[in-house]
């Protein structure tokens, strides 16, 4: 048994014509629209930012979602010229909050449309 034997039957307007046929046209309408969908996701997440913060906001980043650091926000109560690691690791720890915000942003953004597998209405 084939693989088209296995599947269900498509919906109308989908891609695979009856008797497994695909419809190219159809299919390059579909790609047409994701890759739209995608160009408009990666556009918003250029623009947007997020932010980072570590010792309960002592230390504030602000990033593009594409990683570009817009600001940084040092409460003085962190300043201590005695103890420089501790604000180094404040300022590392925010930062990478901040790339983690933007990578989850990314993620939620193009996850749906890169994700699951095939394009719907194909049998594979």
């Amino acid at each position: 048994m084939t693989t088209l034997e296995h599947n269900h039957f498509p919906q109308r307007g989908q891609p695979v014509e009856p008797g497994g046929q695909v419809d190219m046209q159809a299919l390059l309408a579909q790609a047409q629209q994701m890759q739209e969908a995608v160009m408009a996701a990666q556009a918003e997440i250029a623009e947007a930012e997020v932010e980072g913060e570590a010792g309960g906001g002592l230390v504030k980043v602000t990033i593009k979602a594409t990683g570009e650091v817009q600001s940084l926000q040092i409460d003085p109560k962190v300043v201590d010229p005695d103890d420089i690691e501790t604000l180094q690791d404040l300022v590392v720890g925010a930062v990478n909050t901040a790339m983690s915000n933007a990578q989850q942003l990314a993620a939620e953004k193009l996850g749906p449309l890169a994700g699951g597998g095939g394009m719907p209405g194909l049998p594979f």
